[in-house]
């Protein structure tokens, strides 16, 4: 091998460890140039924490312009599926800061909708109580009939009861429930007797004057009825409260349903009945800050006797739970809700026990 070759190939070695440097000096001026685990991913983490503070301080956001906090609260346990969605991001961008902040929007949803996750339902139970919006737009309104006297519940109330299908739900269920009181567009089927029904005013100010107001009877929405059980009385409420609509300059117009929800509270606090179940539609979750004065009153008996969030509106794909059973002096021992029917709700029913 002559000098020149030597040279050339001593050249060419020094070219090549001169690379393999210059590449070893890129990659470590790379790998310093990038962020680490925990400055990956800032923005996840930020969104995380907002959504927990978000979630941990509803109560807080205001309703005075177009009732965003009912709003926010009605809709509050789907704000968990942010979670997920967020977490998916975290690991995708490998950032240790984004899944450690997840852990307070995780920890605030279990605390405020764990409970629901768990079935809590027990065998048992001296008394079945349902209730049903069966929708003023039912095509089938005799299916609808049959498919609730085939619950076995024992006292039924029934919502947006409509002047044409009226005549259908009476005789329908005229042989399962010999007692009944209808009351403007909401009425109560019971297998047990029936006494003292008369319409209540969900527009009236409850005060001392409060027997003496006339009531509309065709135009009332709520009904007061005491039912005779064994282990004595019962007083039943089925309220049809009114509907809240979401528009985009007015907000969540809950005005008319929340004078309700006031009427129908202070019925309740003077109701001197031991023993008292709310059945009906109320078009709001017991979530909702609107429903503050019957909250401390009664509780949910979904939320205490139920499997899962129990909701009921839409039929096709519930979001919400607005049709509720809610009681006083008895304990629900059970609550679900019912197969579809021909409208748009679907029907809720309760064991309870004394």
């Amino acid at each position: 091998m002559d000098t020149a070759e030597t040279d050339q190939r001593t050249a060419d070695r020094r070219d090549t460890d001169a690379a393999t440097w210059r590449t070893r000096i890129r990659r470590v001026i790379r790998s310093a140039s990038q962020p680490g685990p925990w400055k990956r991913g800032l923005v996840l983490a930020a969104l995380a924490l907002l959504l927990g503070l978000f979630m941990l301080l509803h109560a807080q956001i205001p309703n005075r312009i177009g009732h965003l906090g009912s709003l926010v609260e009605t809709f509050l346990p789907w704000f968990g599926l942010v979670v997920p969605v967020l977490l998916a991001g975290a690991l995708w961008r490998r950032s240790a800061s984004a899944v450690t902040a997840l852990v307070l929007p995780a920890v605030v949803w279990l605390n405020l909708f764990g409970g629901l996750l768990s079935d809590k339902s027990g065998p048992g139970g001296d008394l079945t109580v349902a209730s049903h919006n069966v929708g003023a737009d039912n095509p089938d309104p005799v299916g609808t009939a049959r498919a609730l006297a085939a619950s076995g519940a024992d006292v039924l109330a029934l919502e947006e009861l409509s002047q044409q299908a009226r005549g259908t739900y009476e005789k329908e269920l005229a042989k399962a429930y010999p007692h009944h009181s209808v009351q403007g567009t909401v009425g109560l089927w019971s297998k047990l007797p029936l006494a003292d029904a008369r319409p209540v005013d969900t527009e009236m100010d409850y005060g001392p004057l409060a027997e003496s107001k006339p009531v509309d009877v065709d135009g009332a929405r709520a009904l007061r009825a005491t039912v005779a059980t064994d282990q004595g009385k019962l007083v039943v409420y089925v309220a049809h409260l009114a509907s809240v609509r979401v528009n985009p300059r007015a907000g969540f117009g809950t005005a008319q349903r929340d004078r309700g929800v006031q009427a129908l509270s202070k019925a309740i606090a003077a109701e001197r009945n031991e023993r008292v179940v709310l059945l009906g539609d109320l078009n709001g979750t017991m979530d909702d800050r609107a429903f503050a004065g019957i909250t401390p009153q009664m509780h949910s008996a979904q939320d205490t006797s139920g499997d899962g969030f129990g909701f009921t509106w839409p039929a096709s794909f519930p979001m919400v739970r607005i049709d509720q059973i809610l009681v006083r002096g008895v304990k629900p021992v059970s609550s679900r809700t019912l197969p579809s029917t021909g409208s748009d709700h679907l029907p809720v029913v309760a064991k309870i026990s004394w």
